[in-house]
């Protein structure tokens, strides 16, 4: 429990706010599909996205959104009912996005990465009725998934992905020529209702929106899945008020206001992780214009667009800054236009900031802190003010941050490791069907977020560790975070990742393996290996040092470019 003494009740963080910065926000109790409809009406001639060539206007846009509301609604879509979105960044992501929240349905995105058997929990968890998929995905996997028959998904809505690209005709008819545009054969399934994309924002009446009241601070708009790094992905609960209240802190935050329907966003983000559909919905609440990206690893497309749009914003994980970095063409480009860089979702190593912002212009990353459960956004480094290399800045209008003994429960003091703890309005109902867990992570108003945390004095905040990625060495506490940032370092190594490994010599106790991908060129010799090995010994702790060492030839990452620590875990025997 927190006491008045607590050093985090003082929240000294507010003194490094900006100065236009208000430490508490009004927000109004309005949807999603509000924000939408006020974009709509003050900016209808505004672009809403450029893909691959394409545009829409906002007016536009919306045509197609009540189009498919209306459609949901004639399939006995009912308010609260969920709905699989199961699709690439593109223009049919946000058309069915923004049409079941017309229709009052729950959004539940889903990884295209994913296994038939992982997309039969989710699809089954969350009683899904509805998926909207691309047509390769549908061949490649989810036909598998609903074959099964262990979901309850009724209508089956398949697209392509040039299906939208109608003002690029020419190279929507080149790409199938040289078959470059991929597709997938739709194989129908007993008792399920197929339907094209296309055809349901052609046919169905596109003027009237259906009339559906939604309560936002009590209707969920997404029931957004962890990644499951301990047991099966949780699915977090989120209202509209989550969402609109976050967004509203972040634009304040980035002093937006002044921008709205002028602002052109970028991002490799993928939709169906709440970092890039927080971008989608943020964007479209400011007006402004977003340049999808189907494929956030083609840098040289990316490029491209920031060639011929000038973006105002870009967000980012750091390994697809990394790429950035790597591409001579980004070096090479004029990047005045872009105002911040944000960041997120994994640690930036702090060399590479700095490598990177020789590129963009000092002061230009913005390092962030959130997760799916605070809808995300927690923490940020000030927009205008001190950021501080390292950490992931101080929490944001309206929220609050302590540290966590683990064990206890208990206020760790300023500049001690501990679990971080989030008040706030983002902060998510809870876990879908999983009372206990629910129990476990919301105590007395306050989110136990699993990530390990130190607060400085400032009030500005590092991230360490999650506590289940912690390694302990004979009851010493190793920051698997820590030790990667450090080992980052070394002048032979592209990529590190430490993971613990059960002592067989002390029961009860880890010892520390590090994975390393070289960089090219070096070789991976035994040499090598010692080298790697001294530099640990004299930039470590005794006890943090890697008692084994295994050369790899790629580090796994997860579908936002984080290392999968998971997966390394599981390589193990």
């Amino acid at each position: 429990m927190q006491t008045q003494k607590s050093p985090y009740a003082l929240k000294k963080w507010l003194k490094n706010y900006d100065n236009y910065v208000k430490s508490e926000l009004e927000f109004e109790e309005k949807s999603l599909a509000d924000t939408l409809k006020e974009s709509v009406k003050n900016y209808p001639n505004s672009l809403i996205y450029e893909f691959m060539g394409a545009t829409s206007t906002y007016k536009e846009f919306e045509k197609k959104v009540i189009s498919f509301a209306n459609f949901l609604i004639e399939r006995g879509m009912e308010k609260g009912d969920r709905i699989a979105i199961n699709l690439p960044n593109c223009p049919q992501f946000m058309i069915a996005l923004y049409g079941a929240f017309y229709a009052g349905c729950v959004v539940s995105g889903v990884n295209f990465l994913l296994k038939p058997n992982e997309i039969i929990y989710q699809l089954s968890d969350c009683g899904a009725r509805t998926i909207v998929t691309m047509d390769s995905f549908y061949e490649e996997t989810v036909y598998t998934a609903l074959k099964s028959k262990k979901t309850m998904i009724e209508n089956v809505i398949t697209t392509n992905i040039a299906d939208l690209m109608e003002l690029n005709s020419f190279k929507k008819f080149l790409g199938k020529l040289l078959k470059k545009i991929p597709s997938g054969k739709i194989e129908p399934i007993v008792g399920l209702k197929f339907f094209n994309f296309t055809e349901i924002i052609e046919r169905y009446p596109n003027q009237n929106a259906p009339n559906i009241k939604i309560n936002p601070k009590k209707d969920l708009a997404l029931l957004q899945y962890t990644g499951g790094t301990t047991g099966p992905p949780k699915g977090a609960m989120l209202t509209h008020f989550n969402e609109v209240s976050n967004i509203k802190q972040v634009y304040h935050w980035w002093e937006i206001d002044a921008q709205f329907g002028k602002d052109i966003f970028i991002s490799g983000f993928p939709f169906f992780h709440l970092a890039g559909l927080f971008m989608n919905m943020g964007a479209i609440t400011f007006g402004a214009t977003q340049l999808l990206i189907p494929n956030p690893r083609d840098t040289e497309h990316m490029c491209e667009l920031i060639k011929n749009w000038k973006p105002n914003i870009m967000v980012n994980v750091p390994t697809l800054y990394l790429m950035l970095i790597k591409d001579p063409k980004f070096k090479e480009l004029d990047l005045d236009s872009i105002r911040v860089y944000v960041s997120g979702a994994a640690p930036f190593p702090s060399e590479s900031i700095k490598e990177f912002e020789k590129i963009v212009g000092e002061h230009k990353l913005l390092e962030v802190y959130g997760m799916t459960e605070a809808s995300p956004i927690v923490t940020m480094n000030p927009y205008v003010g001190e950021r501080k290399i390292g950490t992931v800045g101080v929490p944001i209008s309206n929220t609050s941050v302590r540290i966590v003994d683990v064990e206890t429960n208990t206020d760790v003091l300023i500049g001690k490791a501990g679990e971080i703890a989030i008040k706030g309005p983002q902060v998510f109902q809870g876990y879908w069907n999983k009372p206990k867990e629910t129990e476990h992570a919301l105590r007395n108003g306050w989110f136990f977020s699993g990530d390990v945390g130190i607060m400085d004095e400032e009030g500005y905040l590092k991230i360490v560790d999650r506590t289940k990625d912690m390694i302990n060495v004979s009851g010493y506490k190793v920051f698997s975070v820590e030790v990667d940032d450090k080992m980052n370092k070394h002048p032979k190594i592209e990529l590190a990742s430490s993971i613990g490994i059960p002592d067989p010599d002390r029961p009860g106790s880890e010892y520390v393996k590090l994975y390393v991908l070289l960089k090219e060129g070096v070789k991976a010799t035994q040499e090598t290996k010692e080298d790697i090995r001294e530099y640990a010994k004299n930039n470590l702790a005794r006890y943090k040092v890697p008692k084994e060492i295994e050369i790899v030839e790629e580090i796994p990452l997860t579908s936002v470019g984080k290392i999968d620590k998971k997966v390394l875990r599981s390589r193990e025997p």
